[in-house]
């Protein structure tokens, strides 16, 4: 069963399905050290990474199996970041969530905005029960992120992660249907959120 790529709109995001002519902007992305220092796999070196990505973007599509979607400023259509919903789980309803940000994007809230619109089309289009994410454990501005969407950190994976020879911890997140509350959308005056 497909799942249709949603398009989402904020009060400063537009959240859409990728195309091929993200190339270049997602290469830029995950070719930074600095945006992937905590993530579970080190920076791309080829462009090629960039067009697999996209074309797992269409496959989860086609298998129902999730989302990734694009993120653009709605001020100037400036690509910075994505967010996704993966490994959805009809018979338990169950995903998991993701995000990704340009360093020039942080902390503006657009990490907070993207996937709380991401959430709310979840919640409502997937009857979902529960979502989790999963973070480094040294990344706290994610960990915030996900604190204000109202995750629960649920516990800790020693020694998740070797990235590079570097050893990492991650931490678990999860959120129920019904400790979600969707934000407000004047995220815009409040750039902390």
């Amino acid at each position: 069963m497909s799942l249709p790529t949603p398009t989402l709109h904020t009060a400063r995001l537009l959240l859409r399905p990728f195309t091929e002519a993200d190339t270049d902007a997602i290469f830029a992305l995950q070719s930074s050290p600095r945006v992937l220092r905590y993530w579970d796999a080190p920076p791309w070196k080829t462009r090629a990474q960039a067009e697999r990505f996209i074309s797992v973007c269409g496959q989860i599509e086609q298998e129902g199996t999730g989302a990734r979607l694009a993120i653009e400023r709605a001020a100037d259509g400036m690509f910075i970041g994505w967010c996704c919903l993966i490994k959805w789980d009809l018979g338990y309803r169950s995903a998991k969530m993701g995000y990704c940000l340009d360093d020039a994007a942080w902390g503006q809230g657009f990490a907070t905005e993207a996937a709380g619109a991401l959430l709310q089309w979840a919640f409502d289009t997937l009857d979902l029960n529960r979502v989790q994410a999963e973070t480094d454990t040294r990344n706290t501005a994610s960990s915030r992120v996900l604190e204000k969407l109202r995750f629960v950190r649920e516990g800790t994976l020693r020694e998740d992660c070797i990235v590079n020879g570097e050893v990492s911890d991650s931490w678990v997140y999860g959120l129920l249907r019904r400790e979600w509350k969707p934000l407000k959308d004047a995220r815009a005056d409040d750039p902390q959120q």
